[in-house]
């Protein structure tokens, strides 16, 4: 191993080999049938192996392109963020991790991006299913008496129930469903609802710190500030962000607040009976509108169906509309879930009313949003740029992809306002409001694992200031709490974009080609690299 994706190939080969279920919706072969290790020697399996790939970093030669020096320095963030958070909080040690692995190892083989021989899958699922109660076993083991959050443990049991739910009522529906599964997914279920019952146990708090999290910040995202400085920056904006709200508003009809204009909005969106045709129709829209700006992924397919009967009910576990597909194995395209009206039609079409489809589902996962950044990704040099930002069972593979992968999302949401009557000025408010709601949870993400903000806090700010939907905040905060610096990157993500864009000056189409060309690294890496790239003549190296 001399070269930096040599180094990182062999990480993604120890990755996978402790978190198989990544490996599955990374596209990495040969770990379908597998769980992650989690008997009493698996914690310090790990740090071994990570700590000698660690130790090989000295001995790589010298980067010498741009591919190469992404690699390195991911690699080494990524090796000091593993090692750092196995040795303060392993993951065996939250029992979430277990939920959402043993769910996600089923799901990760049901969902149409899985490519495999259909006999091969059915088999690998039927081992994985069979696998389940030792895991879960292992997980009790690792638990036992051991403080942990109390809003973690209650987010594992939703997760456990849903996924018990999912293996009894929705495998039974799926094409992959034959005989020999029955016993394998009961015994499955019934070890999830148990592992349900018994996580009763000492309550913890949820700070990480501020060593910890400058370590996140500096490291894993390679942002050149720490959390206080990130945590003015963000108060600053979200103050800021209110008095535009408040000036927008005033420029509407109808002398409004803001938040009547946006809950008007709500009442606009199409009848159930064209909810697929609004999506698709709204995600062409944006391509056509994108291209004076950059190049689309128009070469790669996203089609818009229905959420199966199958999957109906995993409301509480982390199933996405639209998930990355496996940068490995990725298809000819990939599919879009939408989810079916209910018995309450009117809060249906609330929910998907056609500015939140448009923002949403139309630009910041479709189109120009995550659709296109994958597809570009996939083409990346960098080895490890190319599948940092794959979804797996509870976050992205990489976290130090995540101000790319989140801040090129959200900056595509802005970057069309440029397109000529792409929006309605009351959907322009609205985009302003996510942007205000972006700095609202990096303050959160910030205060909590500062120590300075308990949850009860944190859901009063999100609920009272920063007016997130009252049915979000229990699970947003959660996630705050599990995943610290993991809702930083959308914001600050955001910022580092917009700052390079003001700073090169290149043409759009230039810019944002060049900068989805470096795929899932850190913002601030590839920032790096397009000043190197596009310096004028005789600039400062």
């Amino acid at each position: 191993m001399s070269d930096a994706h040599d180094a990182a190939r062999a990480y993604l080969k120890v990755h996978a080999q402790y978190r198989p279920v990544d490996a599955t919706f990374m596209g990495l072969p040969g770990h379908d049938h597998q769980l992650p290790p989690a008997g009493a020697d698996s914690v310090e399996a790990e740090l071994a192996a990570l700590t000698a790939l660690q130790g090989t970093l000295g001995r790589l030669d010298a980067p010498r392109t741009a591919a190469a020096r992404i690699d390195t320095r991911m690699l080494d963030a990524q090796l000091t963020t593993v090692l750092a958070e196995q040795r303060r909080s392993p993951r065996q040690h939250n029992p979430a991790w277990y939920t959402g692995e043993a769910a996600f190892s089923v799901i990760s083989l049901l969902l149409p991006g899985h490519h495999g021989d259909a006999q091969d899958t059915r088999d690998a699922l039927r081992v994985r299913l069979e696998a389940i109660p030792a895991f879960l076993a292992h997980g009790r083991s690792h638990l036992q008496g051991r403080p942990r959050p109390d809003d973690v443990a209650e987010r594992a049991r939703r997760e456990a129930r849903a996924a018990a739910h999912l293996l009894t009522s929705g495998l039974p529906k799926h094409p992959l469903w034959d005989d020999a599964l029955r016993l394998p997914a009961a015994r499955a279920a019934r070890a999830l609802v148990g592992f349900a019952e018994d996580l009763a146990g000492p309550g913890a708090p949820v700070a990480c710190g501020e060593n910890h999290l400058d370590l996140l910040m500096r490291v894993t995202h390679a942002l050149p500030f720490g959390p206080r400085e990130a945590l003015e920056r963000a108060t600053e904006a979200f103050e800021r962000l209110t008095g535009t709200l408040e000036a927008q508003a005033a420029r509407l009809p109808g002398d409004l607040p803001w938040t009547e204009h946006l809950a008007r909005l709500e009442q606009i969106g199409p009848e159930p009976e064209r909810m697929l045709d609004t999506f698709r129709d709204l995600h062409e829209r944006a391509l056509d509108a994108a291209r004076p700006l950059l190049t689309p992924a128009a070469d790669y397919g996203l089609d818009f169906r229905l959420l199966p009967e199958w999957a109906e009910g995993t409301g509480d576990l982390y199933f996405l509309f639209y998930r990355s597909p496996a940068p490995d194995r990725p298809g000819q395209g990939s599919v879009y879930w939408v989810t079916p009206p209910g018995a309450d039609l009117a809060a249906y079409r609330r929910a998907n009313n056609s500015a939140f489809v448009k923002l949403v589902h139309a630009v910041h996962h479709g189109s120009i949003g995550h659709h296109t950044h994958n597809a570009r990704a996939r083409e990346a040099g960098s080895v490890l740029a190319r599948v940092a930002g794959t979804d797996c069972a509870s976050g992205i593979a990489l976290l130090g992809g995540g101000t790319m992968v989140e801040g090129w999302a959200c900056y595509a949401e802005d970057l069309l306002a440029e397109a000529p009557g792409f929006y309605t000025p009351a959907e322009e408010l609205l985009l302003t409001q996510f942007e205000r709601r972006n700095a609202a949870s990096c303050i959160v993400d910030l205060k909590l694992h500062l120590g300075e903000w308990s949850l009860d806090e944190a859901r009063a700010f999100y609920r009272d200031r920063a007016h997130f939907a009252p049915a979000r905040v229990w699970a947003e905060t959660t996630r705050n709490a599990m995943f610290p610096a993991s809702r930083v990157m959308y914001w600050l993500g955001t910022e580092t974009i917009k700052e390079l864009r003001r700073e090169l000056a290149l043409d759009p189409r230039t810019f944002h080609d060049a900068l989805l060309s470096y795929g899932h690294a850190p913002a601030t890496v590839v920032a790096d690299e397009m000043r190197a790239a596009h310096a004028p003549p005789g600039a400062p190296a």
